[in-house]
C-alpha cells in the first residue's frame, strides 16, 4: 500500500518544501497502523509493506550468514536510516554497519556508517528497490547493495559506487555463492537455501 504525500489531509497545511522526514514519521506514529507492516518513506512517498513469511526467512538467512563477520549490534533490520535524496527515510531489510558507525545529535544512525544493504523484493515496492533506493544507496557510498528477488530466484549485487552510481553489477541465480571477501562484508554469501516465492 502506498500513501502519496499529497493525499494526507492532516499534513495539507505543510508545504511540500517545508515537509521533513521527522514530521512525516511523527505523523505516521499517530496513525493506527496494523502490525506486521514495514513503513518507510521513499522520495517523499510513504510505503506500507506487509511482511511475508518468505520475505522474513530470506532476511533471517542473510543476517545469520553476516553474523560470521559482524557482531549482533552492527546488524539491523527495518530500522530507519535517512539516505541522500529528497525525503528518503528507509527501513532497509538488512543493514550491516561499520564498527564506528556515527549517529546524529538525536542518536539516529547516519548513512555514512552503512557497509552493506540487502533488500528482499516485494511486489508492491520492486520499483523502489531497483530505482530510487539503489540510487540513494549509491549516492551514500554504500559499498555493497544486494537485491534478492524470490520471484525470479535471482540476486543482484551492486558495488563500487563512484559519484553516486554503482560501477559494477553481478546477477546470479539462487544456489550460486556470492564472493564478497574483497569488500567490507568480508565473506562468501551462500544463496542455496534462499526460498522462492
Amino acid at each position: 500500500m502506498t500513501v502519496v504525500a499529497d493525499d494526507r489531509t492532516d499534513m495539507a497545511e505543510e508545504r511540500d518544501d517545508e515537509r521533513t522526514l521527522d514530521s512525516m514519521f511523527e505523523w505516521l506514529e499517530d496513525l493506527p497502523l496494523p502490525e506486521g507492516f514495514k513503513t518507510e518513506i521513499v522520495e517523499g512517498n510513504i510505503y506500507f509493506t506487509r511482511q511475508r513469511r518468505t520475505h522474513w526467512r530470506m532476511i533471517l538467512q542473510i543476517i545469520e550468514q553476516l553474523r560470521e563477520r559482524f557482531p549482533q549490534e552492527r546488524l539491523l533490520s527495518d530500522v530507519r536510516v535517512d539516505f541522500p535524496g529528497h525525503l528518503n527515510g528507509f527501513a532497509s531489510d538488512v543493514l550491516a554497519l561499520r564498527e564506528d558507525a556515527p549517529k546524529d545529535t538525536k542518536g539516529n544512525l547516519l548513512f555514512v556508517g552503512v557497509e552493506f544493504v540487502a533488500e528482499v523484493i516485494s511486489k508492491e515496492t520492486v520499483a523502489n528497490d531497483y530505482g530510487p533506493k539503489k540510487d540513494a544507496y549509491a549516492a551514500a557510498g554504500v559499498p555493497v547493495y544486494l537485491i534478492v528477488d524470490p520471484y525470479s530466484g535471482e540476486c543482484h549485487v551492486f558495488r563500487n559506487a563512484v559519484n553516486g552510481v554503482y560501477g559494477s553489477k553481478l546477477s546470479v541465480l539462487f544456489g550460486t555463492d556470492i564472493d564478497l571477501t574483497d569488500t567490507p562484508v568480508g565473506l562468501v554469501l551462500h544463496t542455496g537455501e534462499f526460498p522462492r516465492d
